[in-house]
């Protein structure tokens, strides 16, 4: 699914402006996600974070936005 060309420019540019990326070198980085997501608040992530308050509201949401998507019509 996307948002179409307008969508997709105004989210990379809302992405642009507020989201950031940070790294660390690890010869395993996939032995790491379990660890983090356990010890941090990162509630945007629903896999392996059952335990964050915020967790069935945004499965919830995230079902609701699929549905509404799926009944749009398909634009350039």
């Amino acid at each position: 699914m996307t948002f179409g060309k307008a969508g997709e420019t105004a989210l990379s540019q809302w992405m642009e402006e507020n989201a950031r990326v940070c790294w660390i070198k690890h010869d395993e980085p996939w032995t790491m996600e379990s660890d983090l997501i356990s010890r941090l608040d990162l509630p945007l992530n629903l896999d392996q974070n059952r335990h964050n308050a915020f967790h069935g509201r945004l499965k919830e949401l995230r079902a609701q936005a699929r549905q509404r998507a799926r009944e749009l019509c398909i634009s350039a």
